[in-house]
Order: C-alpha cells, then structure tokens, then sequence
C-alpha cells in the first residue's frame, strides 16, 4: 500500500527551531522528534541551558509590539515574538514593547530588549496614546520591520492605524514568513498571495512555533513615554466595560467558565458556583444528552471550541471530542475521581476528588468568605479558601 502522503502546494508553512516546514497530514512533527535525542531514546533534558541567539553587537533592529494579558503574554504574542526572533540574523536585535504590566520572561521568548508600559491596559480602549507611544518607540529605535498579533484585541487595530499614519508597507493575516518573504491566503483561503517582507507584518495565529532554541538577551530597558506631551483630542471616547452576566456571554467568548460532565448531579449546585464565580456554564455531550443542560452549553467538536484562560471540568472523562474543543484553554483544572483519565493529562492541575463534594465545599467556602469579608465574594478570595479545602 502507498503511504506516501500528498502535498498540499498551497498549505503555508511553520517557521520551527528547524526551519521552516510544511504541515503533512499525518507527519510526525520534527521539532517533537528531535527531543528523543538522548542516549537510549530517553527525552532530553527540557531544563538545559539555552544559548543567547547572539552576542553580536547590534547593527538593527526588529520591534514586536503587543498587549499583556494579567502580566503575561498570551500564544498568539509569544508566536509573533518568536517569528521575529527566527528571521533576525546575528546582527538584529529584537526588540519587545509591551502595552501594560509585563512580568513574563523575555529573554525565554526571544527578546533582546524588554520595553514596558504598565500605563496602558487591555481593558482599556486608548487607539490614539497606543499609536503615538508606538509610533514614538519606532523614532527612537528605527526598526527595520514592525511585528504585532493580527488579533481582535487591540494589536492588530493598532498595527494598522500605524501603517496607515506612516504610510508605511503593511501585510496583514500574514500565514506564512521567513527573512525575505511573506504571504497570506486570497480568493477564498484556495490560494497565496506572497510579497517581500513590509514594514508592519501582522501575523496570524499558528504560524510560528513558539519554542525556541535560544534565548535573547532579555534587558529590561527604562524607556519613558510622556503620553501628555504627544497625545492629541481623540475623537475616540472609552466607554468603559459594561459588566453583563457571565451566564448570558456566549461560551466562545467567555474567559473563564466551568464545566459539568456526568459526575455532576446537583445541577442547581452547580450554577450557584458558577455565579459566585462570575463564570460561564458549559457542559459535555452526556450531560447534554441528559437533558441537564441545553445544547448550546455543549462543548466539544460537535459543540462549541472555546479559548478560555481558565477552564473547570467537574465530572468530565475527557473524550477525543471535548478536549478538541478545549485545546485553545489557557489553563485547565479537572476535578475528576478517575486519575488515569483523558482530561487529566490535558489539565495543567488535577483534582482527584468527587466532582460533587467538591462543588458543595466551594460554595460553603464561598459563603464563609463573604461572611468574613462581609462583602460579594471575590473570586482570588474563594480561591484562596478553597485550597485548603481541595488540599
């Protein structure tokens, strides 16, 4: 039988620590392969030491800009961050300004220089100052190329804003990239438009690996922005957030939510956790089908992919279905009695617990702390309870 796998021409490639590579239905990854590279087939060691990329002296520079999310970078940054990092040759230094608090490991994700302004959050909407600090930024370091995330979420609004006040070269959905091209898919996702690398590249989500082989210098840089001396009257008003229910937010863009599988039983149990939570509700195929939840709670391949940043399963196996639709999840935490099952080697954390019992001592957590506090109950607060109670 054949086992030769077709080609795909138009698949773009990933930019990995081995190159670039195209995606082989099928394919075992290399970067995967290549970790089994100690004596006796045994992994190698995950924790040895990186080398610097370089140690050159600098000659350019390339500047990735984007938002911190609670401190951190989220994966599709980390992703633009490495792929300006694979294309900078030994005499480019890579450059990283940060819209808000940032207290992740630049060096680890490639920067050389680490800019930081904590002034500027995600939560708030501010076009105008984010374009001129960035714009100011680029006077100060003349970057030969500018990268930022083609998000929803404020850096790819900004990257554009900037192409179009500096009437600079831009590719947007950018799928594909290496030192002397890109390219991004047209006529209906059926073919590449390809050109030499712009000025402003925004680059979608997935195409680069984020790990690396090296690290970058990771300075931290005391750069100032005086935003009362560039900003000018925005005709842009932030009209702040407007906190709705988490139970009515659709489950595609919930950031936190909990999850109920077949071990859950007390449903009215459950959502009283939910609300004091402030999450989202969710729930597996089965408990669907049970009739204890409505459809569009459902998750999974045949429901709804999420990308929350913190996701609880109580009660849930894990099948191939539902933990396709969590792979984008940020942090995931099941409470499950069963320790060999799927969902635990998908969980960043386990809790080997009845999912029951476990919602019953959240929920009396949660009321001795607001007794205590005499207020709501806030989420870090509970949190800080329940440890002690899943402990």
């Amino acid at each position: 039988m054949n086992t030769l796998k077709r080609i795909d021409p138009r698949r773009p490639f990933t930019v990995t620590a081995q190159g670039l590579k195209r995606i082989t239905p099928g394919a075992t990854g290399v970067a995967l392969a290549l970790e089994f590279n100690a004596p006796g087939g045994t992994a190698a060691h995950h924790e040895a030491v990186k080398p610097r990329r370089t140690t050159a002296r600098p000659q350019r520079v390339i500047l990735v800009a984007a938002h911190a999310d609670r401190g951190a970078l989220d994966d599709h940054s980390r992703q633009t961050l490495a792929a300006a990092a694979f294309i900078a040759d030994t005499a480019t230094e890579v450059v990283l300004l940060v819209f808000g608090e940032f207290t992740g490991d630049a060096a680890a994700s490639g920067a050389d220089k680490l800019i930081e302004l904590p002034m500027f959050e995600r939560r708030r909407f501010a076009p105008v100052d984010e374009l001129n600090a960035l714009a100011a930024c680029i006077a100060t370091y003349a970057p030969v190329h500018i990268f930022l995330p083609d998000n929803a979420t404020g850096d790819g609004d900004l990257g554009r804003r900037y192409a179009a006040a500096a009437n600079a070269s831009v590719a947007t959905h950018v799928v594909e990239i290496d030192a002397k091209h890109v390219a991004a898919y047209i006529h209906a996702n059926t073919a590449l438009a390809s050109r030499d690398l712009p000025d402003v590249v925004l680059l979608a989500p997935n195409a680069v690996d984020p790990k690396l082989p090296f690290v970058g210098a990771g300075e931290r840089v005391a750069w100032r922005f005086d935003s009362a001396a560039t900003s000018s009257k925005s005709a842009v008003r932030d009209l702040g957030i407007e906190e709705i229910d988490a139970a009515q937010l659709a489950l595609e863009e919930a950031d936190f939510i909990v999850s109920a599988g077949n071990g859950v039983s007390d449903v009215p149990a459950f959502q009283k956790l939910a609300g004091t939570l402030g999450a989202a509700i969710g729930a597996s195929r089965v408990a669907v089908d049970d009739g204890k939840f409505t459809r569009d709670k459902q998750i999974g391949a045949t429901g709804k992919t999420v990308e929350a940043s913190v996701y609880i399963a109580f009660g849930i196996s894990g099948a191939v279905q539902h933990l396709q639709g969590i792979k984008d999840c940020r942090h995931v935490i099941a409470v499950n009695l069963d320790a060999s099952a799927p969902i635990a080697k998908r969980a960043n954390l386990t809790v080997i617990a009845d999912a029951q019992e476990t919602i019953a001592a959240l929920n009396e957590a949660a009321a001795a702390a607001r007794q205590a506090r005499g207020t709501g109950a806030a989420l870090l607060n509970t949190t800080v309870v329940a440890e002690g109670v899943l402990a």
